[in-house]
């Protein structure tokens, strides 16, 4: 009986299949095994303040560092903070080349021993962040009042715009720059002897309310974005307060040293007039006193 050749022959090329197929399959479930015990990282959050933008995770890394890649949205990852044990990464400059984008980051885990040389075939474990628009999403750091002035019933309060890590030709954006007039400013304003709050508003920086004569009054400052859905106020400014009852001691005072120094001065004009006088006379006498008789 003849054995069929070409079925003993297929065996071995099988057998030989089989074995690359099974050291493929532990090779995946191997390097998916490493990469389960690589902690990745969670809790991605945003802390922006007038564009300064940075992105914080957990945990502390232990056996394993961190990498961070940075999209706008359709855009290629861009790579931040390589290889790095910290838990946070600077975004501000990538951000700030386009507020109005949205942008998407991802931190991806490493081995501790990883190197920027080591090479993988296997993706890192990675998480996603939140997304962040910065024009809608940036915190209003808190205002800054440049200057104030009460005159009689008039209170004038400048505010100084805060200045951002935006460019534009080289030189950096105000806040105002950025959000032209999205940016308003709240005073509020009360007396400093009660407690009853007044409000007004200007899209510019430059307050003019009309006020009590006499009194003194305290107020704060609130950078305000009206066409933000959510976060659109920033802090309170510290409070600042005039000093009218001050301000008139300061000039009584003035008006008084004046006359004083006046008087002062007149006393002395008389006593070194009064002393010339004197010494005049005096002077005279003694020449007279001092003449010869004429003998006839």
């Amino acid at each position: 009986m003849t054995t069929p050749v070409g079925h003993h022959a297929s065996r071995p090329e099988a057998a030989v299949a089989l074995t690359l197929l099974l050291g493929w399959v532990l090779a995946q479930v191997a390097g998916a095994a490493g990469a389960a015990d690589i902690v990745v990282a969670y809790n991605l959050t945003w802390k922006s303040t007038n564009f300064k933008t940075i992105l914080e995770w957990e945990p502390k890394p232990i056996n394993h560092i961190y990498s961070v890649q940075i999209s706008p949205r359709l855009g290629d990852w861009k790579n931040k903070c390589f290889h790095t044990t910290a838990t946070e990464c600077d975004v501000t400059d990538e951000i700030v080349k386009n507020v109005n984008q949205t942008y998407t980051a991802r931190v991806l885990s490493y081995p501790a021993g990883y190197g920027h040389t080591s090479s993988s075939d296997v993706e890192p474990p990675f998480t996603n962040s939140p997304e962040l628009t910065p024009y809608l999403d940036t915190n209003l750091g808190q205002p800054t009042i440049q200057s104030f002035e009460q005159v009689g019933t008039k209170l004038n309060v400048t505010v100084q715009d805060a200045r951002t890590l935006v460019r534009m030709n080289g030189a950096f954006l105000s806040l105002r720059d950025v959000f032209g007039e999205d940016l308003t400013y709240t005073l509020y304003y009360w007396k400093a002897s009660s407690t009853g709050k007044k409000t007004a508003k200007t899209n510019t920086n430059e307050f003019l309310i009309d006020v009590d004569e006499g009194e003194n009054y305290c107020f704060t400052v609130q950078a305000v974005i009206s066409s933000r859905r959510t976060n659109q106020k920033s802090p309170e400014s510290p409070a600042e307060c005039s000093s009218q009852g001050r301000g008139i001691f300061r000039e009584l005072f003035f008006i008084i040293g004046t006359v004083v120094s006046m008087v002062i001065l007149l006393i002395i004009v008389v006593l070194v007039s009064c002393l010339y006088k004197c010494r005049k006379a005096r002077v005279r006498r003694t020449g007279k006193e001092s003449t010869p008789l004429n003998v006839p």
